[in-house]
């Protein structure tokens, strides 16, 4: 098996080939509120596409190394220690997640330096105050679309063409964007967090690259051997007339069900017989300007279900890729012009017992000269072109105004 690069902060050769870090702060989506002020990262592996192997295999054998067994999901969580390791953050890409579900991963990717694999086990250390820092000056230049509306547009048609001839049902398109900066890209990437609802708001960096998320999605939760997974679709302005519609419309509903189903035959490929049941079908929530609808599928794990395979089921979540997923994946490679890099992924956090995912929808990185933001949403026979393009601009709106710095963001909600 082929095993992930390291990056050249790494110092000391540890388990697997993989070195072992300087203890740095970090701000872990979905780490432990209670832990963040005193994390420090002890060992990191990175895996891009190109090192070949099995990310998924990787990520569960590298945390087994450093004494984090997630082999068996179903064992209660044990007590949190001081000492040891407390988690890590994982992050997936949609490209390897598109990888594990033997899709084509064909497009060209804007941003190469980003891996598509990244576990960072962190341990505590004394809590300390980051320093302040002199305040740098901060530019972000005019974004370039990857394609232009009149493009977006003919995909959407295309999508529909193949609803029509029954190849799928739903197709998730998803739009890319790149602005140059100068300055430090963290503070901005920071500032997603406190958009309202990113309940998995957060950055991870590496050597030359970052994303900052504010995803309000659940990909997928285990606690205790119980399956949770929320997918969102369906979205409006958050107006009560705009409310109003999203409750009232055919497409929006029949959209999202196709999505819940989805989900719910992936939480079964990995639960126990007869326990995926839905709760709370179609429920409006608010996440910044937008209302949206969102679903709760749950599960029990079957027997000794570990995390390679749980990532295997989910990745990448269906409500970024459409139904039946592998015929979505293939019809999005030839229609999406470049990858999707940081978006549409995983990224939260795992420990023994417990795994909490986000889907890294409203979500940007940065490489060493470009921010990226992704947005899109997904494609029915009813969907209408424009309104397509106008609600890919809707989600990627309150991104790049935080990023630029435009505005306070809300309390979290």
């Amino acid at each position: 098996m082929a095993h992930g690069k390291s990056t050249e902060r790494m110092r000391k050769v540890g388990p697997y080939g993989v070195e072992t870090l300087p203890q740095v702060l970090v701000d872990a989506p979905a780490a432990p509120a209670a832990c963040r002020p005193g994390l420090t990262e002890r060992a990191r592996l990175q895996w891009h596409l190109a090192d070949g192997g099995d990310p998924a295999a990787l990520a569960e054998e590298f945390l087994a190394a450093h004494d984090l067994p997630l082999h068996d999901l179903t064992r209660p969580t044990p007590a949190h220690q001081r000492t040891g390791a407390c988690g890590a953050a994982l992050y997936l890409s949609a490209a390897a997640g598109a990888y594990l579900a033997g899709a084509p991963t064909t497009a060209p990717e804007p941003a190469p330096t980003l891996p598509d694999l990244t576990v960072v086990v962190y341990g505590h250390g004394p809590t300390r105050a980051t320093p302040p820092r002199p305040p740098t000056p901060w530019w972000l230049g005019p974004w370039t679309e990857s394609w232009t509306p009149r493009q977006h547009a003919d995909a959407v048609d295309a999508v529909r063409a193949a609803i029509g001839r029954g190849d799928v049902y739903q197709t998730n398109l998803v739009g890319h964007a790149a602005a140059r900066y100068t300055g430090d890209p963290l503070p901005a990437l920071s500032r997603l967090s406190a958009l309202p609802g990113a309940r998995y708001g957060g950055v991870l960096t590496g050597d030359g690259w970052a994303i900052g998320c504010a995803s309000p999605e659940t990909l997928i939760e285990v606690t205790d051997g119980h399956l949770i997974t929320r997918p969102i679709k369906g979205t409006r302005p958050a107006t009560p007339a705009g409310r109003a519609e999203l409750l009232a419309s055919a497409k929006e509903r029949a959209e999202h069900i196709m999505i819940v189903d989805l989900e719910r035959n992936d939480l079964a490929r990995i639960a126990r017989t007869g326990t995926v049941t839905v709760d709370d079908l179609f429920t409006v929530r608010r996440w910044c300007d937008l209302w949206q609808a969102e679903s709760t599928v749950r599960a029990a794990a079957a027997d000794g279900l570990g995390l390679a395979d749980l990532l295997r089921a989910t990745c990448p979540g269906g409500s970024v890729t459409g139904a039946p997923k592998h015929a979505a994946l293939t019809q999005i490679t030839t229609l999406e012009p470049v990858g999707r890099g940081a978006s549409m992924g995983a990224l939260g956090w795992v420990t023994p017992g417990r795994v909490d995912l986000g889907l890294t929808i409203r979500t940007a990185a940065a490489d060493t000269e470009l921010l990226h933001t992704w947005a899109g949403g997904g494609i029915t026979w009813d969907s209408d072109a424009h309104a397509e393009v106008a609600e890919a601009a809707a989600k990627t709106a309150p991104i790049r105004a935080t990023l630029a710095g435009r505005g306070t963001p809300h309390h979290r909600r």
